[in-house]
């Protein structure tokens, strides 16, 4: 709300024109509060008990509250309003909130600005230090929730930059059907994915995940795919492509950081499957058979290692055979128990679902893993659910 300073004409003080919610349960107390606040330009709504606190604040919009400490559970410990104090500070943690009381001791001080109080001020109070301290509040009220403001526009302007780096509509595939998510924890995140069509045989299928979360996560998953983008072409094989990528991030990341990768070339025509794991978790595969294997090639990281050299994996195909690719935000969500949903879970609901389409297995494993984990990703979750619908023959994975 807009916030007007003003000169009282009673007082000589600086004061300022909101609305102010007064708690306390004498009712001269609130009657001389709303005599001073109103002839000093606020308008004001009055209450008896921390229940009618919590009431005002759910239905209206203030400025600030003044309130006592002390009500008819405990009148002179202060205890009955450090609860309140803690129940308005959950609702909103930048309301300026005056306490007050008759028993004013240090420790009881102490205790109120821990739990978020503004100011304390002290009865019987001096009407100049009293509306200084309310205005004083104010004034820092707006410019926090200002800084809030600014501070929100600009993580959704990066989740919005950042949506665009994703692919907003995945290409057709022949014989295969292919979906993909990326859950943030925060506004942004550092985990990342590609499907790009290299041409009419041959798609790159990518996944990263940066070290960290947040912002700084997501300005580096940025530099990623800035520099992964060139690098796609049909000329460069997975592990040279992987190579070169790990060059250059090892001129961008920063150190302490780091960056877990997966690419693959998919040759549509004939179901082979071309790949290189640079420190990634090792995508699933699960056989039209129901039995499941783990795509294991090793490789180090992105960010740190300049000359690794990486090697290839390859498979093909057959109909009815899913490809789980993912970040390990998924498979570490966890439970009250502290125990992680986990590669298994993976497998077990992928192979009970053998007939669902890559879109259906991709939902049905992204909302088993947020309600295992009590609708509470700890870290930032992505999925690629490849599915081949043509039949091919099929060899087991080989290592180049």
């Amino acid at each position: 709300m807009d916030v007007m300073a003003i000169r009282s004409e009673h007082t000589g003080t600086l004061a300022a024109t909101g609305r102010v919610l007064i708690a306390d349960d004498q009712m001269h107390v609130l009657e001389a509060l709303r005599m001073l606040l109103s002839t000093s330009g606020w308008t004001t709504e009055t209450v008896t008990h921390p229940g009618g606190v919590l009431r005002a604040l759910e239905t209206g919009e203030f400025d600030a509250v003044l309130m006592d400490l002390n009500y008819a559970r405990d009148t002179t410990g202060g205890g009955e309003g450090l609860e309140l104090l803690s129940q308005i500070r959950s609702i909103d943690s930048v309301l300026p909130v005056l306490v007050m009381t008759a028993w004013s001791s240090v420790d009881v001080a102490v205790d109120a600005m821990r739990r978020g109080a503004s100011d304390f001020i002290q009865k019987p109070w001096e009407n100049d230090e009293l509306l200084q301290k309310l205005h004083t509040q104010l004034a820092a009220a707006c410019r926090q929730r200002e800084i809030r403001s600014r501070r929100d526009w600009e993580l959704r302007e990066a989740r919005a930059i950042q949506e665009s780096l994703l692919p907003r509509i995945l290409p057709e595939l022949a014989g295969f059907e292919i979906a993909a998510v990326s859950r943030p924890l925060l506004a942004v995140g550092g985990d990342y994915y590609s499907v790009v069509r290299i041409n009419q045989r041959y798609t790159a299928v990518s996944i990263a995940d940066v070290a960290g979360k947040g912002l700084p996560a997501a300005l580096l998953m940025s530099s990623l795919h800035a520099a992964l983008k060139p690098l796609i072409s049909p000329d460069l094989a997975p592990a040279k492509l992987c190579h070169r990528l790990n060059q250059i991030m090892c001129d961008l990341t920063p150190l302490g950081k780091f960056i877990s990768f997966f690419h693959a070339v998919l040759d549509d025509r004939d179901n082979r499957l071309v790949y290189c794991n640079a420190g990634h978790n090792p995508p699933v595969l699960i056989r039209a058979d129901g039995t499941s294997a783990e795509l294991t090639t090793a490789g180090a990281v992105l960010g740190h290692f300049p000359d690794w050299l990486y090697e290839e994996g390859e498979l093909q195909m057959r109909g009815g055979d899913k490809l789980l690719l993912f970040t390990d935000g998924l498979v570490e969500a966890s439970n009250g128990d502290a125990q992680a949903f986990g590669e298994q879970n993976l497998i077990h609901i992928a192979t009970e679902n053998r007939n669902s389409s890559a879109s259906e297995l991709m939902a049905l494993l992204m909302r088993a893993a947020s309600q295992y984990s009590g609708e509470h990703f700890q870290d930032d979750a992505s999925l690629i659910v490849l599915k081949a619908t043509a039949d091919q023959a099929y060899s087991e994975a080989r290592v180049h």
